[in-house]
Protein backbone atom coordinates (compact mmCIF):
# COMPACT_ATOMS: atom_id res chain seq x y z
CA UNK A 1 0.00 0.00 0.00
CA UNK A 2 0.96 3.62 -0.47
CA UNK A 3 0.96 5.78 2.64
CA UNK A 4 0.96 9.57 2.99
CA UNK A 5 2.06 10.77 6.43
CA UNK A 6 1.39 14.35 7.51
CA UNK A 7 2.60 16.41 10.41
CA UNK A 8 -0.25 18.62 11.60
CA UNK A 9 0.85 21.92 13.13
CA UNK A 10 2.27 24.44 10.63
CA UNK A 11 1.88 21.76 7.95
CA UNK A 12 -1.80 20.97 7.35
CA UNK A 13 -2.63 23.85 9.68
CA UNK A 14 -1.24 27.35 9.24
CA UNK A 15 -0.78 27.56 13.01
CA UNK A 16 -0.07 25.37 16.05
CA UNK A 17 -3.09 23.59 17.56
CA UNK A 18 -1.42 23.02 20.94
CA UNK A 19 -0.54 26.70 21.27
CA UNK A 20 -4.01 27.72 20.10
CA UNK A 21 -5.59 25.42 22.69
CA UNK A 22 -3.57 27.19 25.36
CA UNK A 23 -4.69 30.57 24.04
CA UNK A 24 -8.29 29.36 24.04
CA UNK A 25 -8.07 28.27 27.68
CA UNK A 26 -6.64 31.67 28.60
CA UNK A 27 -9.25 33.63 26.63
CA UNK A 28 -12.10 31.63 28.14
CA UNK A 29 -10.77 32.16 31.66
CA UNK A 30 -10.21 28.46 32.31
CA UNK A 31 -6.58 28.95 33.42
CA UNK A 32 -4.57 31.72 35.07
CA UNK A 33 -3.89 34.18 32.27
CA UNK A 34 -0.47 35.55 33.20
CA UNK A 35 1.18 32.30 34.25
CA UNK A 36 -0.31 30.13 31.51
CA UNK A 37 0.40 32.62 28.71
CA UNK A 38 4.00 32.94 29.86
CA UNK A 39 4.65 29.20 30.00
CA UNK A 40 2.69 28.46 26.83
CA UNK A 41 4.80 30.98 24.92
CA UNK A 42 8.04 29.65 26.40
CA UNK A 43 7.30 26.04 25.47
CA UNK A 44 6.26 27.09 21.97
CA UNK A 45 9.54 28.95 21.46
CA UNK A 46 11.49 25.93 22.72
CA UNK A 47 9.64 23.71 20.25
CA UNK A 48 10.51 26.05 17.39
CA UNK A 49 14.16 26.04 18.49
CA UNK A 50 14.27 22.24 18.69
CA UNK A 51 15.04 22.30 22.44
CA UNK A 52 11.65 21.32 23.89
CA UNK A 53 11.63 18.92 26.84
CA UNK A 54 8.54 16.97 25.78
CA UNK A 55 7.84 15.48 29.21
CA UNK A 56 7.88 18.88 30.91
CA UNK A 57 5.65 20.25 28.20
CA UNK A 58 3.20 17.36 28.54
CA UNK A 59 3.01 17.92 32.30
CA UNK A 60 2.09 21.55 31.57
CA UNK A 61 -0.32 20.99 28.69
CA UNK A 62 -2.16 17.99 30.13
CA UNK A 63 -2.72 19.44 33.60
CA UNK A 64 -5.89 21.37 32.63
CA UNK A 65 -7.41 18.17 31.25
CA UNK A 66 -7.09 16.56 34.68
CA UNK A 67 -8.99 19.35 36.41
CA UNK A 68 -12.31 19.08 34.58
CA UNK A 69 -14.85 16.44 33.62
CA UNK A 70 -14.81 14.81 30.20
CA UNK A 71 -18.18 16.36 29.41
CA UNK A 72 -16.93 19.87 30.17
CA UNK A 73 -13.72 19.36 28.20
CA UNK A 74 -15.56 18.06 25.15
CA UNK A 75 -17.87 21.09 25.15
CA UNK A 76 -14.85 23.39 25.29
CA UNK A 77 -13.20 21.42 22.51
CA UNK A 78 -16.16 21.76 20.14
CA UNK A 79 -16.01 25.53 20.57
CA UNK A 80 -12.23 25.48 20.13
CA UNK A 81 -12.40 23.58 16.84
CA UNK A 82 -15.03 25.95 15.48
CA UNK A 83 -13.37 29.18 16.58
CA UNK A 84 -9.64 28.42 16.48
CA UNK A 85 -8.99 25.49 14.11
CA UNK A 86 -11.40 25.79 11.21
CA UNK A 87 -10.00 29.25 10.28
CA UNK A 88 -6.36 28.03 10.20
CA UNK A 89 -6.62 24.97 7.95
CA UNK A 90 -3.91 25.67 5.38
CA UNK A 91 -5.37 26.75 2.05
CA UNK A 92 -3.68 24.00 0.09
CA UNK A 93 -4.24 21.19 2.58
CA UNK A 94 -7.63 19.90 1.38
CA UNK A 95 -6.46 19.59 -2.23
CA UNK A 96 -3.27 17.81 -1.21
CA UNK A 97 -5.15 15.35 0.97
CA UNK A 98 -7.68 14.72 -1.79
CA UNK A 99 -4.93 14.03 -4.33
CA UNK A 100 -3.44 11.34 -2.13
CA UNK A 101 -6.90 9.85 -1.51
CA UNK A 102 -7.50 9.72 -5.27
CA UNK A 103 -4.20 7.87 -5.68
CA UNK A 104 -5.40 5.24 -3.23
CA UNK A 105 -2.93 6.14 -0.49
CA UNK A 106 -3.61 5.51 3.18
CA UNK A 107 -3.65 8.89 4.97
CA UNK A 108 -2.21 9.34 8.45
CA UNK A 109 -1.54 12.37 10.64
CA UNK A 110 1.31 12.12 13.15
CA UNK A 111 1.48 14.89 15.74
CA UNK A 112 3.29 15.65 18.96
CA UNK A 113 0.15 17.46 20.10
CA UNK A 114 -2.02 15.33 22.35
CA UNK A 115 -4.87 13.20 21.05
CA UNK A 116 -7.56 15.17 22.90
CA UNK A 117 -6.74 18.22 20.77
CA UNK A 118 -5.85 16.48 17.50
CA UNK A 119 -8.52 13.79 17.15
CA UNK A 120 -11.32 16.14 16.06
CA UNK A 121 -8.88 17.96 13.76
CA UNK A 122 -8.09 14.72 11.94
CA UNK A 123 -11.86 14.17 11.61
CA UNK A 124 -12.29 17.71 10.29
CA UNK A 125 -9.66 17.04 7.62
CA UNK A 126 -11.08 13.64 6.75
CA UNK A 127 -7.90 11.78 7.70
CA UNK A 128 -8.83 8.36 9.12
CA UNK A 129 -5.59 7.50 10.95
CA UNK A 130 -3.90 9.48 13.72
CA UNK A 131 -0.82 8.96 15.85
CA UNK A 132 -0.54 11.53 18.64
CA UNK A 133 0.77 11.91 22.16
CA UNK A 134 -1.76 10.01 24.27
CA UNK A 135 -3.03 11.47 27.56
CA UNK A 136 -3.61 8.87 30.25
CA UNK A 137 -7.25 8.22 31.21
CA UNK A 138 -8.34 6.51 34.43
CA UNK A 139 -11.93 6.03 35.57
CA UNK A 140 -13.19 8.23 32.76
CA UNK A 141 -10.98 11.23 33.59
CA UNK A 142 -7.65 12.48 32.35
CA UNK A 143 -4.86 12.09 34.90
CA UNK A 144 -2.54 14.78 33.54
CA UNK A 145 0.06 12.13 32.66
CA UNK A 146 1.21 10.71 29.32
CA UNK A 147 0.27 7.17 28.34
CA UNK A 148 3.18 5.54 26.55
CA UNK A 149 5.83 7.24 24.44
CA UNK A 150 5.27 10.90 23.49
CA UNK A 151 4.93 11.23 19.72
CA UNK A 152 7.79 13.69 19.33
CA UNK A 153 11.07 13.74 17.35
CA UNK A 154 12.45 10.18 17.37
CA UNK A 155 9.30 9.06 19.16
CA UNK A 156 7.40 9.71 15.94
CA UNK A 157 9.59 7.18 14.17
CA UNK A 158 9.08 4.56 16.89
CA UNK A 159 5.32 5.06 17.01
CA UNK A 160 4.98 5.06 13.21
CA UNK A 161 6.97 1.85 12.89
CA UNK A 162 4.72 0.24 15.50
CA UNK A 163 1.64 1.41 13.62
CA UNK A 164 2.97 0.12 10.29
CA UNK A 165 3.83 -3.26 11.81
CA UNK A 166 0.22 -3.63 12.98
CA UNK A 167 -1.26 -3.05 9.51
CA UNK A 168 -2.50 -6.02 7.48
CA UNK A 169 -0.52 -4.90 4.42
CA UNK A 170 3.07 -3.73 4.19
CA UNK A 171 3.52 -0.28 2.69
CA UNK A 172 5.33 -0.03 -0.64
CA UNK A 173 5.86 3.73 -0.74
CA UNK A 174 5.73 6.48 1.88
CA UNK A 175 5.43 10.20 1.31
CA UNK A 176 5.95 12.32 4.43
CA UNK A 177 5.23 16.01 4.98
CA UNK A 178 6.43 18.33 7.75
CA UNK A 179 7.42 21.91 8.47
CA UNK A 180 9.81 21.30 11.37
CA UNK A 181 13.39 20.42 12.19
CA UNK A 182 11.91 18.21 14.89
CA UNK A 183 10.59 15.88 12.16
CA UNK A 184 13.79 15.27 10.23
CA UNK A 185 13.90 11.67 11.60
CA UNK A 186 10.36 11.14 10.31
CA UNK A 187 11.16 12.55 6.88
CA UNK A 188 14.22 10.30 6.67
CA UNK A 189 11.90 7.27 6.81
CA UNK A 190 10.04 8.23 3.64
CA UNK A 191 10.77 7.41 0.02
CA UNK A 192 9.54 10.94 -0.72
CA UNK A 193 10.12 13.63 1.88
CA UNK A 194 8.42 17.00 1.47
CA UNK A 195 9.19 20.12 3.51
CA UNK A 196 6.04 22.25 3.90
CA UNK A 197 6.54 25.93 4.71
CA UNK A 198 9.66 24.76 6.55
CA UNK A 199 11.59 26.38 9.36
CA UNK A 200 15.11 27.52 8.51
CA UNK A 201 16.84 24.35 9.68
CA UNK A 202 14.52 22.05 7.75
CA UNK A 203 14.70 24.23 4.66
CA UNK A 204 18.50 24.01 4.65
CA UNK A 205 18.31 20.25 5.20
CA UNK A 206 15.78 19.84 2.39
CA UNK A 207 17.99 21.75 -0.04
CA UNK A 208 21.01 19.66 0.97
CA UNK A 209 19.16 16.36 0.57
CA UNK A 210 17.14 17.29 -2.51
CA UNK A 211 13.80 17.08 -0.71
CA UNK A 212 10.90 18.94 -2.25
CA UNK A 213 9.86 22.22 -0.63
CA UNK A 214 6.25 23.40 -0.99
CA UNK A 215 3.86 25.88 0.57
CA UNK A 216 0.27 25.18 1.55
CA UNK A 217 -0.36 28.67 2.89
CA UNK A 218 -1.37 30.55 -0.26
CA UNK A 219 -3.07 29.09 -3.30
CA UNK A 220 -3.61 25.32 -3.10
CA UNK A 221 -0.41 23.37 -3.67
CA UNK A 222 0.55 19.74 -3.85
CA UNK A 223 3.70 17.71 -4.18
CA UNK A 224 4.50 15.99 -7.43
Amino acid sequence: MKIAVFDLDHTLLASDSDYLWGQFLVEQGHVDREAYERDNRRFYEEYQAGTLDILKFCAFSLKPLSQHSMETLQAWRRQFIREKIEPVVAAGAPALLERHRAEGATLLITSATNRFVTEPIAELLGVPHLIATDPEIRDGRYTGQVAGLPNFQGGKVVRLREWLAAQPQAYTHMTAYSDSRNDIPLLEMAQQAVAVDPDEVLRDEAVKRGWQVISLRGSPAAAN
